[in-house]
Formats: C-alpha cells, structure tokens, sequence
C-alpha cells in the first residue's frame, strides 16, 4: 500500500472530521438525515470537498460558518473511518 501524499490526507481527514463532528438541527440525532459541520478547516481543502460534491457551502461561502453534508459526502467520510479504522458515533 502506497503512503498517502499530504495534500490527500489533508482533504480525507478533514472530511473525516466534519463528519465526526456533524450535528443536525433538532429532533434526535440518531433519526436525522440531514447534517451539518462547522467550517473551522483550511479553506482550499473545503473548496475541494464543496468541487467534489462532498459537501455545500451555500451562497455566500465566506459568510457561512457551517457547511452541508451531501449524501456522497456522508458516504465517502464513512469509507473514510473504515480506511482508517476509526469508529462512528454509536
């Protein structure tokens, strides 16, 4: 298995995180299907996550202080944690 090259890592571990770090807006987490994440990562790694459709920024993404979790983005986190063997919420 090949390292992963920094730049990678960067963007797999930040989508790692927002993940891990997800909320939704009321009702009960463990019913939610709608989730977002404080933004609080390198700007350039989340511009690459918004271009891949892994997540959503809204209109204005300099004024924004959560992102959107897309479908393809909760499913691409949850390879994620597998690859790095990490556990979700339980």
């Amino acid at each position: 298995m090949e390292p992963t090259k920094a730049k990678q890592a960067m963007k797999e571990l930040t989508m790692a995180l927002l993940y891990l770090s997800r909320f939704c807006e009321g009702g009960k987490f463990s019913e939610a299907t709608e989730f977002y994440a404080w933004k609080g990562y390198d700007f350039d790694i989340l511009n690459d996550l918004w271009d891949e459709d892994y997540i959503r920024q809204g209109s204005h993404p300099s004024r924004t202080k959560r992102v959107y979790l897309t479908d393809s983005g909760l499913e691409y986190a949850r390879k994620l944690l597998e690859k790095y063997g990490i556990s979700d919420w339980e």
